[in-house]
């Protein structure tokens, strides 16, 4: 791969373990990997590829912890515009029934397009539903077109309304299947090694689509291949009260009956994990994904992220599906937990006083990078340090966004101004997105693609 240089950057903010943050700096990468970070002047002047970092603030590339990126394609339906999570889902179930692999691969693209444009490196998916020849391997050959570092997770359901589920029949899949599949998805795709580029994870969708024995049987599976546990869970209201109907226990009693928690598992939202689920969950480091936009989109609530933190729950964040959110950027994304968290104080269900240094800007930048790193079990990625991959988002500090907020804290602005998109996104020493553009795809070609298939999912639906 060669050499990159990013040279002479205003501020290249490490988040490496003494939380650097290096006036006047360069990078430099060999093979995808840091080699150096130091003063500008100490670090060679040229290389194979250098990129003029001046006015630039340097961050390591953020990690998007949730995601259904499938759901790009039914952003802003008005029948469920205004839904909570439940009638939100039972909307949009009979739409998404109509996926094809096409669908799958396109609208992947543009969420890891939107994703890339604003400094996100790595990300998850939650795909869990898989009609009409849909795969898993669909979303994992998009990524490794587009160049995202990628944890494809094997989502799945199986209890339909029937049975007393969320989703309708026509949307599950046998049990039996659903592990076959898995195994055969790990085993095709999934790399352990230090700087892979694709991860796979095993996740059941939810409480009130799978069985208490496909999260059992899911756990075992994951951990005889040493492959991470993700699902659902305490999202809102009515997810606390199906736990309890169905199951009589709180979901971080579900979760610990059925072996999901410990250092291998993350959970999405967690909204409504009380004061003995937080205990748990640090004391099992299992980690959260903390997805403020859709929470409240969704009306699902405020997930007590402060009290996590102190308790030593390990956080990352998730912009979740791209039809509850409905985008994918995640500077936005980290400034709304900021803000989230600060506004939280008065409705706090701990009874907790905090104000406004609840939730600072490197707290959250924290979260953004070290934090999902550490979510989603990956310690080559998540800070600038000698070593770790070179996955990083260089964003131009002299520009309208940042007016009158750079000159005084350039880290500090990137969430207390205006969210703005990176000028440059390198991935494993790759540059995938060239001053604001992306430079593996072509951009307007994939939009007129994906918003057609937007449309003709919408249409199948209405006319079927």
């Amino acid at each position: 791969m060669g050499t990159l240089l990013i040279r002479g950057a205003r501020c290249v903010a490490t988040f490496d373990d003494e939380r650097r943050e290096l006036r006047d700096a360069s990078i430099l990468v060999r093979d995808g990997r840091i080699e150096a970070v130091g003063a500008a002047g100490d670090l060679p002047q040229a290389a194979d590829e250098v990129i003029d970092a001046r006015g630039c603030l340097v961050v390591p590339g953020l990690v998007n912890t949730h995601h259904h990126m499938y759901q790009s394609l039914t952003r802003a339906i008005p029948s469920v515009q205004d839904a909570e999570l439940f009638s939100w889902l039972r909307g949009l179930y009979p739409i998404w029934a109509r996926l094809t692999p096409e669908m799958v691969q396109v609208s992947t693209q543009v969420a890891m397009a939107e994703l890339l444009l604003s400094g996100c490196t790595t990300s998850s998916d939650h795909l869990y539903i898989y009609p009409n020849g849909v795969r898993l391997d669909d979303s994992i050959e998009a990524a490794q077109r587009i160049g995202m570092r990628f944890v494809a997770t094997r989502g799945s359901m199986s209890v339909g309304q029937s049975k007393g589920g969320l989703p309708p029949d026509a949307v599950v899949e046998s049990e039996d299947a659903i592990l076959r599949d898995t195994r055969r998805v790990i085993e095709t795709w999934h790399d352990p090694s230090p700087g892979a580029m694709v991860q796979v994870a095993v996740a059941p969708c939810s409480p009130f689509s799978v069985s208490r024995d496909l999260m059992r049987e899911s756990a075992a599976l994951a951990r005889s291949y040493g492959v991470r546990l993700h699902t659902h869970l305490a999202e809102n209201d009515h997810d606390i009260a199906y736990s309890r109907e169905k199951f009589g226990c709180t979901p971080a009693e579900y979760a610990q009956q059925l072996g999901w928690v410990g250092a291998d598992v993350w959970h999405a939202h967690c909204v409504k994990l009380d004061a003995d689920g937080i205990a748990l969950f640090a004391r099992t480091r299992t980690g959260v994904a903390h997805c403020p936009c859709s929470n409240m989109r969704l009306a699902s609530g405020i997930a007590p992220v402060r009290r996590m933190l102190d308790a030593g729950v390990p956080v990352g964040l998730g912009v979740d599906g791209s039809a509850s959110n409905d985008g994918a950027q995640m500077v936005g994304e980290a400034r709304q937990a900021m803000l989230l968290a600060r506004v939280g104080r008065s409705l706090d269900p701990f009874g907790c006083d905090h104000g406004p240094a609840e939730m600072t800007a490197r707290d959250v930048l924290a979260l953004a990078t070290r934090g999902g790193a550490e979510v989603l079990g990956r310690s080559d990625i998540g800070q600038i340090a000698v070593g770790r991959c070179a996955d990083l988002a260089l964003f131009d500090l002299d520009t309208l966004d940042f007016a009158g907020g750079a000159v005084h804290d350039p880290v500090g602005a990137l969430l207390l101004c205006a969210s703005p998109k990176a000028r440059h996104t390198v991935v494993n020493g790759r540059v995938v997105v060239r001053d604001g553009r992306l430079a593996t795809v072509d951009l307007p070609q994939l939009l007129e693609r994906h918003n057609r298939l937007a449309l003709q999912l919408a249409a199948d639906r209405a006319s079927a």
